[in-house]
C-alpha cells in the first residue's frame, strides 16, 4: 500500500467526518461557499479509499481537480470571511458566508481547516504522480 495515497485518504476522511460533525452534531448550517467545498471534499473520500484499496496511483489525475476547485473555494471563502470580498457570492436567504463558527487561536476558521485538507491532498497527489511518472521511465 502506498503510504501518501493512504494518508491522502485520511485527511479526506477527517475532512468530511469533521464537516458533518460540524453540520449534524455541532448544529452548524453550512452556508452557500461551505456547500461549494462540501462536493469537491466527499466524493474525494470514496475516491480516494477505493484507490487505497486497489492501490491506484494513477488516481491522482482525477484527484487534482477537485481538490485544486475545492481549495479555490476555500480561498473565496477566507476571502469572504475576513475582507469580505465576495458579498454578492453569498447574498440571500440563509447563513452568511462571513460569519465564523469557530475561530480558534484567532485565526483557525472552518474554511482555512478545508483550504488545508485541499492543499495536503494536492500536495501528496503530485508526489505520487511525480514517483509513478518515475517509475515509468525506469
Amino acid at each position: 500500500m502506498n503510504k501518501k495515497l493512504y494518508l491522502a485518504w485520511v485527511i479526506a476522511l477527517i475532512a468530511t467526518l469533521g464537516s458533518l460533525y460540524f453540520s449534524e452534531i455541532a448544529d452548524f448550517t453550512p452556508c452557500k461557499l461551505c456547500w461549494f467545498q462540501r462536493i469537491c471534499m466527499y466524493p474525494l473520500t470514496l475516491i480516494l479509499g477505493m484507490a487505497c484499496f486497489r492501490n491506484d496511483r494513477s488516481i491522482s489525475l482525477y484527484v487534482l481537480p477537485l481538490t485544486i476547485i475545492g481549495g479555490c473555494f476555500s480561498l473565496l471563502h477566507l476571502g469572504e470571511q475576513h475582507f469580505h470580498w465576495f458579498e454578492r457570492i453569498c447574498r440571500g436567504g440563509g447563513v452568511p458566508c462571513s460569519g465564523r463558527y469557530i475561530n480558534w487561536f484567532g485565526f483557525i476558521t472552518i474554511p482555512l481547516l478545508a483550504l488545508i485538507a485541499f492543499i495536503l491532498i494536492s500536495v501528496l497527489m503530485i508526489l505520487i504522480r511525480k514517483e509513478s511518472i518515475n517509475q515509468d521511465e525506469s
